[in-house]
């Protein structure tokens, strides 16, 4: 209740003083929206403009209305320490009433968890430009909607607040996007993999360096011209929606191609977001610890096709281990979707491991898709999952780690399999706050 009456109040001076701040300094704005990719989209985005544009981009994920006026204010969370709020308090006034050198762009991702949420971070704040990444047949939060089309409605909110003509970039891979697109006057660019994409990619590959997978290639044509695209960290045909999105922005906003992909070389996916890490005994971890949904779920087991058993770490006899958490907010499709995933994991994983009570069905889609009971285990905690994978891990070894962040919290699996401990600065809730949750 305490919090409750906290929140309010708070909410809504920092919703006014970052209204009279933005009014101020009239920044350009890029709004990035979206069920799935905002946070990698955001900061690919702000990589392939930083060399041209002074700009600040959302810390992580903050991207509620507590987020989105800390981001426009420069003030890290401050969580609930008061005497930090007064800091955040004082910056805001500085930059209301004292000259100031502004960013000139402001990259913002917006989320929403509840319907209306999306609405009150645009009364704060207008988008000049807008990013929609995927809007899936069963997004995330949908518990909290009376319908998909309802959170995909809520999630393409900036999009109508748009001025005429400003661009709008959106996934043409993606047919909702595509068909809610079709209903403004904007300046519509795509990116993706469709052939009528702008920026277009093909044949998306793994490329290796020192023997081991480093990241995702794909052949690239944008503004009349071809070249291979590049992202190091991650693996999955889904890492290079972001630098695409990215390419797309930048396009729209008047920069050349070779400038897009000069600024993104200092690109890399964020943590927990099938980020390639070294595991013990010469393993591979692909990290997608940070959260998971039905769409990215799917995407994070189609990271797996891209390393034939063949040349896996030029090991054949190493498995793929899926490690898979509860997926949450999905109300009543909850039980149907963790199915849909298991039976998606029996075809990938030669050993299945779930997290928590709801991806318990995911361990049943599993085996009613075939999958050999032996080789599927169940857990509550992530811990015991560590503790049973940690002493059978061998070399050659890939690891999927995927799972929802409330309370599943498998990074702690993803630490726990790491060949240098010092590793676990890539993962993702490292804070001292995080570390205290039990």
């Amino acid at each position: 209740m305490i919090k409750r009456i906290f929140r309010s109040p708070v909410a809504a001076l920092l919703a006014v003083g970052s209204r009279l701040i933005m009014r101020k300094y009239r920044p350009q704005v890029v709004m990035i929206t979206g069920s799935v990719g905002k946070t990698s989209a955001k900061d690919a985005v702000a990589a392939a403009l930083a060399n041209n544009f002074y700009l600040r981009k959302n810390e992580k994920s903050y991207n509620t209305e507590f987020g989105v006026p800390l981001t426009i204010i420069g003030a890290v969370n401050p969580w609930t320490n008061p005497f930090s709020w007064l800091f955040v308090f004082k910056e805001m006034l500085a930059l209301i009433f004292l000259p100031n050198h502004y960013p000139k762009l402001l990259v913002l991702e917006v989320g929403a968890d509840r319907p209306g949420d999306l609405a009150r971070i645009l009364r704060i704040v207008s988008p000049d430009a807008v990013i929609v990444t995927r809007l899936p047949d069963i997004p995330v939060h949908v518990e909290a909607y009376p319908s998909p089309q309802a959170v995909r409605d809520e999630e393409f909110t900036p999009a109508y607040a748009l001025p005429a003509e400003a661009p709008l970039i959106i996934c043409a891979d993606d047919p909702h996007v595509v068909l809610m697109a079709k209903r403004l006057p904007v300046r519509v660019m795509t990116f993706g993999f469709a052939e009528n994409a702008d920026v277009h990619a093909s044949e998306p590959a793994v490329y290796e360096a020192h023997g081991k997978p480093a990241g995702m290639e794909a052949a690239l044509v944008a503004a009349g011209e071809h070249t291979t695209l590049h992202i190091a960290g991650g693996l999955g045909r889904h890492q290079l929606y972001a630098p695409l999105a990215a390419i797309a922005t930048a396009l729209s906003l008047g920069m050349t191609l070779s400038e897009a992909l000069a600024g993104l070389k200092e690109y890399q996916p964020p943590p927990g977001r099938s980020r390639i890490l070294s595991g013990k005994n010469d393993s591979l971890i692909i990290d997608d610890s940070y959260n998971a949904s039905p769409a990215a779920a799917e995407e994070a087991l189609r990271a797996l096709e891209t390393l034939p058993r063949a040349k896996r770490l030029a090991v054949p006899a190493g498995r793929r281990i899926v490690v898979l958490g509860d997926m949450l907010e999905l109300g009543r499709y909850s039980v149907s979707e963790h199915e849909r995933i298991g039976a998606l994991a029996a075809k990938q994983a030669d050993i299945l491991i779930t997290v928590g009570i709801r991806a318990r069905g995911i361990a049943e889609g599993a085996m009613k898709a075939g999958m050999d009971a032996n080789r599927v285990r169940s857990f509550q905690m992530a811990k015991e999952a560590s503790d049973f994978l940690s002493p059978i891990i061998s070399e050659g070894d890939v690891i999927l780690v995927k799972g929802s962040q409330n309370k599943i919290r498998l990074e702690r699996v993803a630490e726990a399999l790491l060949e240098n401990p010092a590793d676990a600065a890539k993962l993702v809730r490292q804070e001292r706050r995080w570390k205290l949750i039990a």
